[in-house]
């Protein structure tokens, strides 16, 4: 099995915001016109767009929230992905791996405007995944939790302390 580090040279992985590494490999040339987009949107979006998306170690992805359903696609590594999300008030954890009998799927959807993160199940691996996501990823669909989200939700203040970039 290859390494974190040949499939960040092999992919030419850059770091994200959120954590992690990733590099855009499919953008739909078609558009949707805003018009035709749910509330919220701030002008048209791509149909479709999709990341490779590397975590290794003790590196997280932060807790974040994007305007579309995002689809993530278990490729390779040494360990599954851990996606913990809040949803109705609650955490709601799943495992994105190949491992059926530890409980992991090899994709996983994680619902629009649902607040999530991601980090290794073992410390010591590495994934390679995918993300899909519909409509098309756009920045200003993003944004990155920050206290007020303890705040919000003060009784998961454990489970999502460890997992906001500050």
């Amino acid at each position: 099995m290859e390494s974190a580090k040949y499939w960040i040279e092999k992919l030419q992985l850059q770091k994200h915001p959120e954590g992690g590494w990733f590099k855009e490999i499919y953008r739909s040339d078609e558009v949707i016109p805003a018009v035709a987009l749910p509330t919220g949107f701030s002008g048209s979006r791509n149909i479709s767009t999709s990341i490779y998306y590397l975590l290794e170690g003790d590196d997280f992805s932060a807790f974040h929230r994007i305007k579309s359903d995002e689809i993530w696609h278990f490729y390779t590594g040494t360990s599954a992905i851990e996606i913990i999300s809040v949803e109705e008030g609650k955490i709601k954890k799943q495992f994105l791996g190949d491992n059926p009998h530890e409980n992991q799927c090899f994709q996983l959807i994680v619902p629009k405007n649902t607040w999530f993160a991601a980090s290794l199940v073992n410390k010591h691996g590495f994934v390679l995944a995918g993300c899909t996501v519909s409509p098309g990823f756009h920045f200003d669909d993003f944004e990155m939790a920050n206290q007020e989200l303890i705040e919000q939700f003060p009784e998961l203040e454990k489970e999502i302390v460890g997992l906001i970039r500050y």
